[in-house]
């Protein structure tokens, strides 16, 4: 795909929501105004890129959105967009507004989508990483996950107030479908005895006996923390095997849920968010196409779209003997 001189970008976020979206978009939007260029906002996705719910941005969109959590273009997921029809439209919507390139703020399904509609209709696209999961290759850290485990960390520190002053075993379930990340980051940071990923095959009869050990020692208060797509059903699996295996012991669930995607982004996820919606649109004019804006080791890297959505981040050996040995 050759370099070429771009007067017109559109943005649009994908997916699940994360903090932070809304300052990547600042950022796009600003970046692109300093490089003369005029920037669309895509709203609800590639949902309104199909049904031409698209805006040329103005000064005021783009104020006081800095510190808001959601995201101000909305998301959604497209099913029509994955048939050839869908991406048929969302081209003539494009063609309509001159819009000649695209940053995606999202996860690997919205990179996926992106590929694709590139290849098919030559449309030069950056993806910036927006996911609570951290579970993309190609960058140490993606937007919402720092907020995301803080506010888990929060809830979980307040979950412990009332579990020690009643003696009771919590089993605290966060999300993270595919990757523990989340698990393993607010449970560490709040001295949780067990923590349970799908990165690790979980052990039932190990856990049961090691919290009997630890209640035979009157050590009646624990905290598990759990992720959603834990292989036994996340929370509600581990708090039933245990109220069979542990008879006498007060077990109960809290399901942090959606919680953990809401509210104001931290300042890390501010900055990071906007390093690379200030990355996103210099791949843009530098004919740096179809590739994944991250950062490794602290400096900016270009992940092709492809290796992106290929690869996964994997929790290293390090953190799982960290979790075998000081949890």
């Amino acid at each position: 795909m050759e370099t070429r001189k771009l007067t017109k970008i559109g943005v649009l976020t994908s997916g699940g929501d994360a903090p932070g979206m809304n300052a990547a978009i600042r950022a796009v939007v600003k970046t692109g105004w300093y490089h003369n260029l005029e920037v669309y906002g895509i709203y609800r996705g590639y949902s309104g890129m199909i049904e031409n719910d698209i805006r040329k941005f103005e000064d005021r969109d783009v104020s006081n959105i800095i510190q808001r959590g959601g995201t101000i273009l909305r998301t959604a997921r497209s099913k029509e967009f994955m048939t050839p029809q869908g991406r048929a439209r969302a081209y003539e919507n494009l063609k309509q507004h001159g819009i000649e390139a695209l940053v995606i703020i999202g996860g690997d399904g919205s990179f996926r989508g992106a590929e694709i509609f590139s290849s098919e209709y030559d449309i030069p696209c950056i993806g910036i990483p927006g996911t609570i999961d951290k579970d993309m290759a190609g960058t140490d850290s993606t937007i919402g996950f720092d907020t995301a485990i803080n506010t888990a960390m929060e809830a979980i520190d307040k979950i412990r107030d009332t579990m020690e002053a009643h003696g009771r075993l919590f089993v605290v379930e966060v999300m993270g479908r595919d990757a523990g990340y989340i698990a393993l980051n607010s449970g560490i940071s709040t001295g949780a005895e067990s923590i349970l990923i799908p990165e690790k095959k979980t052990n039932l009869l190990q856990l049961a006996q090691t919290l009997s050990d630890k209640n035979a020692k009157k050590k009646n208060v624990n905290l598990i923390v759990v992720t959603e797509g834990d292989e036994y059903g996340g929370a509600e699996g581990i708090k039933n095997y245990l109220k069979l295996t542990l008879p006498g012991t007060d077990v109960r669930m809290c399901i942090l849920g959606h919680i953990q995607r809401g509210g104001s982004p931290t300042a890390a996820d501010r900055v990071l968010a906007t390093r690379f919606g200030y990355h996103a649109v210099q791949f843009l004019i530098n004919g740096n196409y179809n590739v994944m804006v991250g950062i490794i080791k602290g400096e900016v890297q270009a992940t092709s779209l492809h290796d992106a959505i290929k690869e996964r981040e994997h929790i290293n050996e390090e953190w799982i003997s960290i979790t075998e040995t000081v949890v």
